[in-house]
């Protein structure tokens, strides 16, 4: 008699390859075409049958949400190791927004994918993908005050709300979210 299955227990290597392959076509999908893109291209595109897709992701939501929680954790990834890490104190919270940017701009599909999806309208991380990315720039903004090239008031809620605009200024393409940055960085400086 076989043993069930264990909440706990981690999903075989091939089935984790055949996850990320799935997330991977997903996302070049969306950033091409956003919400229309229906599942079995997903499959065809992962090479993988459609079986193995639905296993994964029931539904199309369901893959879009890990789609962006799998681009959050990418974002969070770079904000640690090259804004936290590398960048000179003063210039982590605008490496962080750069990319960022650099990101969304790239992946316009998938925004527009998230927001329509959604039953809450917003394109920002949820759960732990959130906690862990709200740590991180708290991080960059610590960093960034402590070299006294931000205000003190700056909170990791001001900096979402900036990543918004300038998500929303790229998904809808109304104006170069370059200079919208410029604008609010030049904002955050203290006086």
């Amino acid at each position: 008699m076989s043993r069930p299955p264990s909440a706990s227990r981690r999903p075989r290597a091939d089935a984790e390859r055949n996850r990320l392959r799935i997330l991977d076509a997903a996302r070049t999908l969306f950033a091409e075409r956003g919400a229309e893109v229906q599942m079995p291209e997903i499959a065809r595109t992962a090479d993988v049958g459609i079986g193995t897709v639905y296993r994964h992701f029931p539904t199309q939501r369901a893959l879009i949400e890990a789609a962006a929680d799998h681009r959050f954790a990418e974002i969070q990834n770079f904000a640690r190791t090259e804004c936290l890490d590398n960048a000179s104190p003063g210039t982590a919270l605008a490496c962080y927004l750069r990319h960022v940017g650099e990101v969304l701009a790239g992946d316009r599909g998938l925004s527009i994918a998230i927001e329509t999806s959604r039953a809450t309208p917003g394109s920002e991380p949820r759960g732990t993908v959130r906690a862990d990315l709200e740590s991180t720039v708290r991080l960059l903004i610590e960093k960034d005050q402590a070299a006294g090239a931000i205000r003190e008031d700056c909170t990791v809620g001001d900096v979402y709300m900036i990543a918004g605009s300038l998500s929303a200024a790229i998904r809808t393409g109304s104006g170069d979210w370059r200079r919208l940055l410029d604008l609010v960085l030049d904002g955050l400086r203290p006086r």
